[in-house]
C-alpha cells in the first residue's frame, strides 16, 4: 500500500536550525529543495537501494548521493574493505599501492586514458584538465555547453546548468568578467554553432568540454553523429577533446560514454563512482598530454588528500563488483522499466512528457519535447515537476529534487522497487 503519511518533523527542526549555522542550511545548494519547493528531508542512514531520515522514514533512493552508489549503499563488499583499510590509517600524503591498483583499473577500462591522475572532487579533476588543455595547446579559450555543468570553478560558471539552474542564475556573483573571458558557449548537439565559434576565433580555442550524455540539465542524450562530428573539428582545428565522465563514467558503461558510443576524446574526467561513495575524482588521458602533469612536465596541480587510501579502496572494490557478468544488462534493463513506466504513466494521466534513459541514468522532462539542449529543458513545467516531486516524496520516493537533474538507479534495486514507483507515480500523476 502507498504511504501517505509521512511525518518529517525531526527533519524540519534540524533543517531549520542548520539555516542558522550554514547559508541555506546546506553543503550543497541543490540539497535545498528551492527548485520543488517544501524542506528537505533530513537523512540517518542509507543502505542497498533505501535511505532513512531522521524521523525513521523510509524511501526509495534514486538520487544515490548523486550517482556514486551505483552497487546500492553501504554495499558490505565495500565496508569490509573499508574495515580493513581503516586499521591502516585514514590519510597517508605519500604514495601507496593502492593508486596503482585503481589506476590499472581506470586505464583498462577507459579508451581514451593511458595515464591518470587522482584528485578529490569532479570539480578539482575539471580545474585541473582545463589548465592542461591550455598549457597542451598554448591557446587560453575553450567551449562548454549550455546547461553542462563542470564544476563550481570561475571558468565554468557560464550557463552551466545544475545548481546554477536551480536556483534561477545565469551565473554567479563574484565570478570576474577575466575569468569567463575565454569561455565560449555553445547550444549541446548543435556542430554547427561549434564550427561557428572555430571560425570567429581561428588558433586560439584549446578545446572543447562537454559532458557525453548531460546530466545537470535533466537527462539528454547526444543527437546521431553529435559526438563524432565533435571529434572531427576539433581534430581538423588542433584543439583537444574532453569528455567530462564525472557522472557518465562507469554508470552508463564500464568504460563509460566513450566506449557506449565509440567516439574516444583526448581527456577524460571521472569521479562519482570510481570513488565508491568516498569523495574522489580524477583526470587522465594521452599520455603525451598527460605526461605535462608535474612532476613529469612543467603543469603544476597538488592535492593532500589526493590518492587517499580510503578512496582508493572504495573505488577498488566498486569496480570489481561492476565486472561482474550481468552488471549493466540488470542495470539497463530495471532502468528501462523505470523510464517507460513513468513515461506511459505520464501519457495515461494526461501529462505531457519526454525523457529516456542509458543504463542506469534516466530523466523525466514535463514538456512535449523531444529535449535537445538546455533551451528545450527550460520549457519544462517546472512547477508541475515540484509538485510530482513533493507527493513521491510523501509517498517514500527520493527523487533529485530539481527538474534539471538525471536519475540513478543502482544494482540494489529490485523489480519490486520499481513496480512500487510505478504504483506511486501513477497515484501521484493522477492526483495533478
Amino acid at each position: 500500500m502507498v504511504n501517505t503519511t509521512i511525518k518529517t518533523t525531526k527533519s524540519q527542526e534540524i533543517f531549520a536550525a542548520a539555516q542558522n549555522l550554514m547559508p541555506g542550511g546546506v553543503s550543497s545548494p541543490v540539497r535545498a529543495f528551492k527548485s520543488v519547493g517544501g524542506q528537505p528531508i533530513v537523512f540517518d542512514r542509507v543502505k542497498d537501494a533505501y535511505i532513512w531520515d531522521v524521523d525513521g522514514n523510509q524511501y526509495i533512493d534514486y538520487v544515490g548521493t548523486w550517482g556514486p552508489a551505483i552497487c546500492g549503499h553501504a554495499h558490505p563488499e565495500v565496508i569490509a574493505a573499508l574495515h580493513e583499510a581503516l586499521e591502516k590509517g585514514t590519510s597517508f600524503g605519500a604514495p601507496s599501492v593502492l593508486e596503482n591498483v585503481l589506476a590499472e583499473m581506470v586505464i583498462d577500462a577507459v579508451p581514451s586514458i593511458e595515464m591518470v591522475r587522482f584528485v578529490n572532487s569532479g570539480t578539482e579533476a575539471c580545474m585541473a584538465v582545463l589548465r592542461l588543455m591550455r598549457a597542451f595547446t598554448n591557446r587560453e579559450k575553450i567551449i562548454k555547453f549550455e546547461g553542462c555543468y563542470h564544476g563550481h570553478a570561475d571558468m565554468f560558471l557560464v550557463k552551466a546548468g545544475s545548481g546554477v539552474a536551480t536556483l534561477g542564475l545565469p551565473d554567479s556573483p563574484g565570478v570576474p568578467k577575466s575569468a569567463t573571458m575565454n569561455t565560449l558557449t555553445a547550444p549541446y548537439n548543435d556542430l554547427e554553432a561549434v564550427k561557428a565559434l572555430f571560425a570567429e576565433n581561428p588558433d586560439e580555442i584549446a578545446g572543447v568540454i562537454l559532458e557525453p550524455v548531460v546530466g545537470n540539465a535533466g537527462f539528454i542524450t547526444p543527437d546521431t553523429g553529435f559526438l563524432e562530428g565533435l571529434r572531427e573539428i576539433t581534430r581538423e582545428h588542433g584543439a583537444l577533446l574532453v569528455f567530462d565522465e564525472v557522472m557518465t563514467g562507469f554508470r552508463i558503461a564500464y568504460g563509460g560514454a566513450q566506449e557506449k558510443f565509440g567516439v574516444t576524446p583526448d581527456l577524460t574526467t571521472l569521479g562519482k563512482v570510481i570513488g565508491g561513495g568516498l569523495p574522489v575524482g580524477a583526470y587522465g588521458g594521452r599520455r603525451d598530454i598527460m605526461s605535462m602533469i608535474a612532476p613529469a612536465g612543467p603543469v603544476y596541480q597538488a592535492g593532500t588528500l589526493s590518492g587517499n587510501p580510503l578512496a582508493m579502496t572504495a573505488g577498488i572494490k566498486t569496480l570489481e563488483l561492476l565486472q561482474r557478468p550481468g552488471t549493466y544488462e540488470y542495470l539497463d534493463k530495471i532502468t528501462q522499466k523505470l523510464a517507460d513506466g513513468l513515461l506511459q504513466i505520464a501519457q495515461e494521466t494526461g501529462h505531457p512528457a519526454c525523457g529516456g534513459h542509458i543504463s542506469a541514468m534516466f530523466g523525466l522532462f514535463f514538456t512535449c519535447g523531444p529535449v535537445h539542449n538546455y533551451e528545450d529543458a527550460k520549457k519544462s513545467d517546472m512547477a508541475k515537476f515540484g509538485r510530482f516531486h513533493r507527493g513521491m516524496l510523501e509517498r517514500g520516493v527520493y527523487l533529485a529534487p530539481s527538474q534539471f537533474e538525471a536519475g540513478f538507479t543502482c544494482l540494489a534495486h529490485s523489480e519490486a522497487d520499481i513496480d512500487q514507483t510505478l504504483a506511486v507515480a501513477r497515484e501521484v500523476l493522477s492526483s495533478l
